[in-house]
């Protein structure tokens, strides 16, 4: 009898779990932090000349590597070299035992954090009491604090003194994207970097070699759109790039531009120009009808109005002279050129602040397409119209026919200083003063005089508001020197007739009206939201009137 067994087949290894991009190309050098060239020069610099703060606090949108930034200085401070023998460095050799245990999130001198979840000053003081310990076996003992604003305000005032004055041994690095909830006292004992968002040219070149790595075709135009649709962050990018794989894993081939567009829900470029052209010929139909296309396509309409935001913010930056975004089409640089060169700076502004104010609209529109129909009319309407500078120009030089306003009143006749014709209205007395050199009390009179009788050379004003009594003696005597006639100003507590300054402003506020009531400003004002009849140029066209009259 056999003493042997069949044990079967021998175990096999477990596959290893599929690590999404985001986490397999992290960071593990200074080198292969994209985007932050700065803040790596700057700690390159602390660390060659030993000049290491205690305390940093890395701060910046979400994905630009504020995380992976605090493990790389944890790396830098506490790597030893192949040969055991090296200090610190801001290009850690990541083959030492303290650079492999980081990086996998085991040493055990680099505690982790997160402040979201260990808000109370309980978690705070543990990390208080274990600072006073030396290091076990690494050079710090570091301490990554991720979201350090999420604590709270006591757990911040117990890590105040500590932070300050901390052992030797220790170095605290704070990651957060909301700055501004951090304490003075705290940011004022850190040396603070500030991570900035990531070029779009330099995310699209990150993710073309994330895809070569990974054996996956990849058309730049698609990579393109991914890293503008990242808005900065590199952890956002890969996580999409790794929705694109798996997408064209589906559909067969590489990442196209065409399936990052419907898996993103992007309005086509090419679609956007087109659109684009249409408006700014003024066709309503034929924009109406090429946003429905794409509205049926599944394009949201928020999506068609950033695509047009874009297309006008390019269209600027090219007549200014900008640089070439590499993430451009042939198509659409040529496109971008034609329009910069043939609308002006005003006109492109226009165009931006009437499609910015049709974004917030149909953000916030119980029907989103038919709102965006109608912001879109509005700008096709607005093509055709002059900006409301230029029309209130128009307006001030007559080269707009306006319908003829209420004849104003006759201006009144300048009485001579002759004994036998003394002024016989207000604003007659108000011209004598004036053009006789009274120009201060003819001033007062056309602010504060106001009229119950009017009889030169008796005059009675009321007092039924306030009144300077100096008014009444200076008439009294400046009228009895300059026409040789006793006058007699007098006062009545009794409502009088509005004063000049009162009817004048009565009477510009009835020609405001009158011009804004003419058929060519109310479509202006329709065109323009937010638009309005600037003092200076109400004035131009009343002016205009009256010697028109």
């Amino acid at each position: 009898m056999s003493d042997s067994f069949d044990l079967g087949e021998p175990p096999q290894p477990k596959a290893e779990a599929y690590r999404v991009l985001a986490r397999k190309y992290r960071p593990q050098t200074f080198a292969e932090l994209i985007g932050q060239d700065a803040m790596v020069q700057t700690l390159g610099n602390a660390i060659k000349r030993d000049r290491l703060a205690h305390a940093f606090l890395m701060t910046g949108v979400r994905g630009v590597g504020k995380t992976s930034t605090a493990r790389l200085i944890a790396k830098a401070l506490n790597c030893i070299g192949p040969d055991g023998q090296g200090g610190p460095t801001i290009d850690p050799c990541g083959v030492c035992e303290p650079c492999r245990a980081i990086a996998e999130g085991r040493h055990i001198d680099v505690i982790e954090m997160d402040a979201a979840s260990h808000t109370g000053v309980d978690d705070v003081r543990e990390i208080i009491d274990a600072a006073r310990y030396a290091a076990v076996s690494a050079r710090f003992k570091i301490y990554i604090v991720d979201e350090v604003h999420m604590l709270s305000k006591n757990a911040f005032n117990a890590l105040l003194k500590t932070l300050e004055e901390p052992p030797a041994h220790v170095k605290f690095l704070f990651a957060t994207t909301e700055v501004n909830k951090v304490p003075v006292t705290v940011l004022s004992r850190c040396q603070r970097f500030d991570l900035r968002r990531i070029p779009a040219e330099k995310l699209a070149e990150h993710f073309a070699f994330v895809s070569r790595a990974e054996g996956v075709e990849a058309e730049p135009e698609a990579l393109g759109l991914i890293a503008r649709a990242a808005e900065g962050s590199a952890r956002d990018g890969l996580s999409i790039l790794d929705q694109a794989i798996a997408h064209a894993g589906q559909e067969g081939g590489g990442v196209r531009a065409d399936a990052v567009r419907d898996m993103l829900g992007l309005s086509d470029r090419g679609a956007t120009r087109d659109l684009f052209a249409l408006l700014l010929a003024g066709d309503g139909a034929g924009a109406l009808a090429s946003l429905r296309r794409q509205y049926d396509f599944g394009v949201d309409p928020l999506s068609v109005l950033r695509g047009l935001l874009e297309t006008v913010h390019g269209a600027t930056l090219v007549k200014l002279g900008a640089g070439i975004d590499a993430g451009q089409s042939v198509e659409e640089r040529d496109a971008l050129a034609g329009w910069a060169s043939g609308l002006s700076f005003a006109a492109l502004h226009r165009l931006w602040q009437l499609l910015l104010k049709a974004h917030e609209e149909v953000g916030r529109a119980a029907l989103p397409i038919e709102a965006c129909e109608m912001a879109l009319l509005r700008l096709v309407h607005a093509s055709t119209l002059p900006d409301p500078g230029e029309l209130a120009k128009m307006l001030a030089e007559g080269r707009v026919s306006m319908a003829a306003p209420a004849a104003p009143a006759a201006a009144p006749t300048l009485a001579p200083a002759a004994e036998a014709a003394l002024p016989d209205t207000i604003a007659a007395l108000r011209t004598y003063l004036d053009d006789n050199g009274e120009q201060a009390l003819a001033s007062k009179v056309y602010f504060s005089a106001s009229v119950v009788h009017f009889a030169a050379p008796e005059v009675v004003l009321s007092s039924a508001r306030p009144i300077s009594a100096d008014l009444v003696r200076d008439l009294n005597v400046e009228l009895k020197r300059l026409t040789g006639k006793v006058w007699k100003v007098t006062t009545a507590d009794v409502p009088g007739a509005p004063t000049l300054r009162e009817q004048d402003d009565a009477d510009k506020e009835k020609r405001r009206l009158e011009i804004l009531a003419m058929p060519v400003v109310k479509a202006a004002f329709e065109a323009f939201p937010g638009a309005e009849l600037l003092p200076d140029e109400l004035d131009r066209i009343i002016a205009l009137q009256r010697s028109e009259a």
